[in-house]
């Protein structure tokens, strides 16, 4: 991408997110060269379509467990010293919240700050899998960053960055091709991968790899999990200090017969 020398990286953002007043907006687009606006273009579409897939999310109600945590919460901090009801009480409340949205729901009830503490990097980890599938699925130009005529070096280059040697599962026989792969963030500044692959109908579905922080005692490695999130489902793993989610908008045993695949081959 060529930008104008008075052009910033921050005001095309800024052009993107509609956050420039309307004569500024149409000034800044004017001087765009055509590389430059079909980024831009590109970060509006990307933008428009999470929009999309989350719009309902500020309306969800609370997760009813949530909602109970604080009540206890709110009991207990009564009862309890003020420092206590400044401090540790206050913790609690944000390590509640921030674990009953990431379950959306699903968080038993009774399960401890220690069980969410280990629960919660997976289901950022599956959340982020079931995104990226959703966002870059359906694109018809640029559907991977690397194609899979560059195999190799798609292969090394996320394995240089991810600091995992990586190999793009075979999967061929099952019927689906590799199209190709991209580079992703992850949580704390890591990187994440994204091999996607389609069958001869169109349809699409892709395999995502991070580094993910488990239990140290290792019983939850290698075990499968299914979790669907929206019109995505998903199965994840982790082996070995990475995180891996099939996803795709198959039913669940057909996704299940191609995890197993791709599950065998990285091993």
């Amino acid at each position: 991408m060529t930008v104008p020398p008075t052009v910033t990286e921050e005001s095309l953002h800024a052009l993107a997110d509609d956050r420039l007043p309307a004569p500024q907006a149409a000034a800044l687009l004017a001087g765009l060269d055509a590389d430059t606006l079909r980024t831009v273009r590109q970060w509006q579409a990307q933008r428009q379509a999470l929009r999309q897939r989350h719009a309902g999310l500020p309306d969800e109600p609370p997760p009813p467990a949530l909602v109970a945590a604080a009540t206890r919460l709110q009991a207990r901090r009564d009862q309890q010293h003020t420092r206590w009801r400044l401090g540790g009480t206050a913790a609690a409340v944000a390590l509640a919240f921030v674990s009953g949205w990431l379950v959306h729901g699903q968080m038993r009830p009774g399960a401890t700050p220690a069980v969410l503490a280990r629960t919660a990097p997976a289901l950022r980890f599956v959340h982020a899998a079931t995104s990226a599938h959703a966002l870059f699925q359906p694109e018809v130009r640029h559907p991977v960053e690397v194609p899979a005529s560059e195999r190799e070096h798609l292969q090394q280059w996320l394995s240089k960055r991810l600091g995992h040697p990586l190999h793009a599962p075979d999967l061929q026989d099952a019927g689906y091709a590799l199209m190709g792969g991209r580079l992703l963030p992850g949580d704390g500044g890591g990187a994440r991968a994204q091999f996607m692959y389609e069958d001869p109908a169109g349809e699409r579905v892709t395999v995502y790899v991070g580094a993910l922080a488990q239990d140290k005692s290792g019983a939850d490695e290698t075990a499968f999990r299914f979790q669907r999130d929206g019109a995505t489902s998903a199965f994840y793993w982790v082996d070995r200090g990475l995180g891996y989610a099939l996803a795709g908008e198959l039913p669940r045993e057909r996704l299940q017969a191609l995890a197993v695949r791709v599950h065998q081959q990285l091993r």
